[in-house]
């Protein structure tokens, strides 16, 4: 199964295939801050079942713990749609809310 996400003006696009390796909702501020509600909800697939098209620019900011989390947003519109954690090399994390309707 193929399932693709986008941004709010459509600009960037990801494509993920299979299942993902986790679906994680998080309550921390920094979470909060990024999605403007009580909480962020992201589906991690491995990094070789992703294609992404369209440009992107990079957040980058420390994890409490001291490794790096790269949010990937949309330059044109400002949605937040996918990021890379030092945690989890192999995988990458997709916005929920991104993902379109069958």
């Amino acid at each position: 199964m193929s399932r693709t996400a986008q941004c709010a003006c459509g600009a960037l696009r990801i494509e993920a295939s299979g299942e993902p390796e986790l679906v994680i909702a998080c309550h921390c501020q920094a979470c909060q801050r990024r999605t403007g509600s009580a909480y962020g909800v992201g589906a991690y697939f491995k990094n070789d079942t992703v294609h992404i098209e369209g440009p992107s620019t990079t957040f980058v900011r420390q994890a409490p713990e001291g490794r790096l989390l790269r949010n990937h947003f949309c330059p044109t519109c400002g949605t937040t749609l996918f990021w890379r954690a030092d945690r989890l090399p192999h995988l990458v994390g997709i916005a929920v809310g991104g993902f379109k309707e069958a």
